[in-house]
């Protein structure tokens, strides 16, 4: 009955939400500051507190304004490699700009957070303290996770490899993830396993959230399956 069920939603999940199909539109530099910065906004967090107490919102910034720079002109890599090693020393954050993220990143505590430079991450991801998402792997299956939208990394995860992580999953504190994931998994443990389907529609918060048709639509099928417990 447990491995019936699992089948139907691991197939359900290739159908809405499927990470390894995720899209990141082209979005003016500032344009994506303003959606990071709308996050911490959503959360409660005050507009004078996020921009000059939350390094996460500096990391996340100085990454966009570095990924701009770079995507215009060559000439401008070394500068952004300086602006990154900076941001590096300063937050313990490292978002090399050859990653690519989509709108609305939430860095909720500083210190080491490790991105490689091959990984992509969806749009209104939220990223605990001390989370690496990094390379794995050897010859044609070596490379960097790509993460969905509205996906939440707890504390101290470890994601590595040329893997997905579905829209709307969850990743556990601790957890060791070396596996694909399916969309809106709740995953944990070393190795990371799914313990439900129950995603991350009560952690990530992001402004329209309610009338998105994506979490919408990723949320009626949650509901629609009703699996419970894996």
């Amino acid at each position: 009955m447990r491995q019936a069920t699992r089948q139907k939603t691991n197939a359900a999940w290739v159908q809405v939400g499927d990470g390894a199909r995720l899209e990141l539109h082209h979005t003016p530099w500032w344009r994506h500051v303003y959606f990071d910065f709308r996050r911490y906004r959503v959360t409660a967090d005050a507009a004078l507190r996020t921009i000059f107490l939350t390094q996460g919102f500096w990391a996340s910034t100085v990454y966009r304004m570095a990924r701009a720079a770079v995507c215009r002109t060559p000439f401008a890599r070394p500068f952004a490699a300086i602006a990154q090693k900076l941001v590096e020393i300063v937050t313990g954050i490292s978002i090399p700009p050859q990653c690519e993220i989509g709108d609305g990143l939430y860095i909720g505590h500083y210190g080491s957070i490790i991105l490689a430079a091959q990984a992509r991450v969806g749009h209104n991801c939220s990223v605990a303290q001390n989370v690496t998402i990094g390379i794995a792997g050897g010859a044609e299956e070596r490379g960097a996770p790509t993460i969905g939208n509205r996906v939440f990394i707890g504390a101290h995860a470890v994601i590595v490899g040329r893997i997905t992580v579905g829209d709307d999953a969850v990743i556990c504190a601790g957890s060791v993830v070396s596996r694909s994931v399916p969309a809106r998994a709740v995953v944990m443990g070393n190795p990371a396993r799914v313990v439900s389907y129950d995603g991350s529609f009560d952690y990530v918060y992001y402004d329209g959230m309610d009338v998105d048709p994506a979490r919408r639509a990723s949320l009626e099928w949650v509901r629609s399956l009703n699996v419970g417990p894996a």
